[in-house]
């Protein structure tokens, strides 16, 4: 990923300047379980037009080392917060996938002040297994207490992406899952497992697209249905044929609703009244 390495201590991130005259407001990028920024390679050539992109590595993710104990999500936003906040020119749209989502949520929730919009796709407020998903999340656990992380990273990479032509994006998931520590992911997983968020949505009042693959076998349509009707100024985009690497699988039609949120919550900012 080309742009500029950074570090604030517990946080590496790649900082990508603007290619406009007159940027918009920061765009920060949270990752999903087990992968880096570089989830966003498909975003970033549209988001660098008119913004400054921060895409960051979450603790114990590519070039962020883990966190020293077992972390809840709070002291993942923690980290977020406290160490991109010198680099940021003012609030910042917020993006996260699956588990950069929830960290998303906890940012807003936490640094209310620093948080100009929210974009969470694929994650919700408290984990709703579907049906259809509690096999291969059994399998997911079984797998990362006793297998190489490879197996981890196959077995994972097979449900983002299980058709038949998206195997070279099955062979790179898979790859980026496998360089995890077992404990860093394992410790990532079981923050995600117990994350709770059903109580502070009503809270959030700053604007939110919650973004939902249709086809997402990981987190249920229903969980991210409740996620966006918790949260006052959200709204509920659904994207048909994704699963749940939408960023990756829709890339075109997630760029659109991206951009086009960005666009309109930034237009609404400038009308407001002196």
């Amino acid at each position: 990923m080309s742009g500029r390495q950074m570090s604030g201590g517990r946080i590496a991130y790649c900082l990508h300047e603007p290619k406009g005259l007159a940027p918009g407001p920061d765009v920060v990028l949270l990752h999903g379980l087990g992968s880096c920024s570089e989830d966003w390679g498909f975003q970033l050539p549209a988001l660098t037009r008119s913004h400054r992109v921060l895409a960051l590595d979450l603790p114990g993710h590519g070039r962020s080392p883990a966190l020293p104990h077992l972390p809840t999500i709070s002291d993942f936003s923690n980290a977020v917060i406290e160490d991109i906040s010198p680099e940021l020119h003012g609030p910042a749209h917020i993006a996260g996938l699956s588990l950069g989502g929830l960290v998303a949520l906890q940012c807003a929730i936490d640094y209310p002040d620093t948080v100009r919009s929210l974009t969470i796709v694929n994650a919700f407020a408290r984990m709703q297994v579907p049906a259809r998903g509690i096999g291969r999340m059994l399998g997911r656990f079984g797998l990362l207490v006793v297998a190489p992380m490879s197996w981890v990273g196959r077995w994972v990479s097979d449900g983002l992406f299980p058709d038949p032509d998206q195997e070279q994006l099955r062979a790179l998931a898979a790859a980026r899952l496998a360089a995890n520590p077992r404990r860093a992911y394992l410790q990532a997983a079981l923050a995600v497992a117990r994350f709770d968020a059903r109580g502070a949505l009503s809270g959030i009042d700053c604007p939110t697209l919650v973004i939902a693959g249709e086809q997402d076998q990981t987190v249920g349509y229903q969980a991210k249905q409740r996620l966006a009707e918790g949260i006052r100024a959200a709204r509920l985009v659904t994207l048909q044929g994704s699963g749940h690497a939408s960023p990756v699988d829709a890339y075109i039609a997630f760029n659109q609703a991206l951009l086009d949120f960005l666009g309109e919550v930034e237009l609404a900012s400038t009308c407001l009244p002196a």
